[in-house]
């Protein structure tokens, strides 16, 4: 850095070079902001990221803890975590050698060896089932089903202008809806959808402008899914869902979009939209965000918001919707994330205390080289409560928290022990 900040004129004099000297700065001050070192009086986005935090914490300490159904005292905390660490563990030590699965080398410093597993054989109901629905539905168009949910639900009720006052009558409106959510969610387009004479592209460009929101759109999604969730049949989906599985895609976006940006993973310019799906079938909730933002805030953010009726215990996504301070925050918000790990096979498991490694043989090549630094977390342990709060009543998004715990603020405290229980909750997850 000081090689291209100073320099040496002809008579040995060294001088600051101004405009290196600037540019460095502004360097250091974009990496600040982005990790929310330095903030701007006024700003939403880079706000005093204290602003952030439940104001009443203190006052309410007692409520805020029982929400989170954890306990107040750190030392109790640290200690049922330990616990399951190392039963965790001692667990996976003696099935070891029972798992034809799993391996552990001792080549390249330690590695991980799993088997893929085999493909599941197909149900020998599953062609009769799709017999019986050709037979029973052939040739269902998905506007008719479209309009057959609304009819048994009535999703479009809660999509209202955006005016004072709706002179259109509902029995239009609700058709002109249909007919506008079709076009916009099949990318066919409002004008191709149009009936005819009877309805005109004008008219559905008017319907999406004055009645399509983004929180009528929420809403009735939840509505929808409520009502999937509440038509199963428990002797054939079992009694309720908890599982739930996120990921991302990329979508091509004009370069006068505001949030589109290069995708370095997929080339190209664009946006990307995060899903949650529940059971591959019933989507809860979805994110616009951009190519270079955080899927794991992306995927707190869904769990937290997705305003339907069903409780998340389980978040499956891949590995980049995952990180150790993604572990962390959904184990203090009480959902387990259970990611598919792309690279599994260098994976290192964090002992509890290094004493363990010797009553453990087979994970000795796998084994990082220093234990869980247990005193780290007791000692952040209400200030790691305290950002979990706030990540729970939404006082900021997920997205804004998050950015104060990256690499770039690697000094921070509470990002260090974030850091210390995301390992501890990977190992066990591992």
């Amino acid at each position: 850095m000081q090689d291209l900040i100073l320099e040496t004129n002809e008579d040995g004099e060294v001088r600051l070079n101004r405009v290196n000297y600037e540019v460095c700065v502004l360097d250091a001050l974009r990496d600040a902001l982005r990790c929310r070192e330095v903030w701007v009086v006024g700003a939403d986005r880079y706000r005093d990221p204290d602003a952030d935090l439940p104001a009443d914490f203190e006052q309410q300490k007692t409520e805020y803890f029982a929400a989170l159904k954890q306990p107040q005292e750190a030392t109790q905390f640290v200690t049922g975590l330990r616990e399951r660490l190392h039963d965790a563990l001692v667990r996976f030590h003696a099935d070891l050698p029972k798992n034809e699965k799993v391996r552990v080398v001792s080549k390249d410093g330690g590695r991980f060896g799993v088997t893929p597993l085999d493909p599941q054989p197909e149900p020998p109901t599953l062609g009769a089932m799709k017999g019986e629905l050709g037979r029973q539905w052939p040739g269902t168009g998905l506007l008719d089903m479209l309009k057959e949910a609304d009819l048994d639900v009535g999703f479009t009720d809660l999509l209202r202008s955006v005016l004072t006052r709706e002179i259109l009558p509902r029995a239009e409106a609700q058709k002109r809806l249909l007919l506008c959510l079709f076009g916009l969610g099949t990318n066919m387009g409002l004008k191709r959808v149009a009936s005819g004479d009877t309805i005109t592209p004008d008219q559905l460009r008017y319907v999406r402008k004055r009645y399509i929101t983004r929180e009528g759109l929420r809403a009735a999604n939840a509505q929808l899914v409520n009502a999937i969730l509440a038509a199963r049949r428990p002797d054939l989906w079992g009694e309720g869902t908890t599982a739930c599985a996120s990921d991302s895609k990329k979508f091509g976006a004009w370069d006068g979009n505001l949030r589109t940006e290069w995708s370095v993973r997929y080339g190209g310019r664009g946006v990307m939209i995060y899903w949650h799906v529940e059971r591959k079938a019933t989507c809860i909730h979805s994110l616009l965000k951009t190519c270079s933002s955080s899927e794991v805030a992306a995927m707190i953010e869904g769990v937290l918001r997705h305003c339907t009726e069903m409780e998340v215990e389980r978040q499956y996504v891949d590995s980049h919707g995952q990180s150790e301070v993604g572990f962390a925050f959904t184990h203090l918000l009480g959902f387990d994330l259970l990611p598919r790990l792309k690279d599994i096979a260098g994976q290192k498991l964090y002992l509890p205390d290094l004493a363990l490694s010797e009553q453990l043989p087979l994970l000795k090549p796998v084994a990082a080289q220093r234990a869980i630094r247990w005193e780290l977390i007791e000692q952040q342990y209400e200030p790691m409560v305290k950002y979990t709060t706030a990540l729970r009543l939404g006082l900021a998004d997920p997205e804004s928290i998050l950015r104060r715990f990256t690499q770039a603020n690697a000094q921070h405290p509470v990002y260090a022990a974030l850091k210390e229980l995301g390992k501890v909750i990977k190992t066990i997850c591992i």
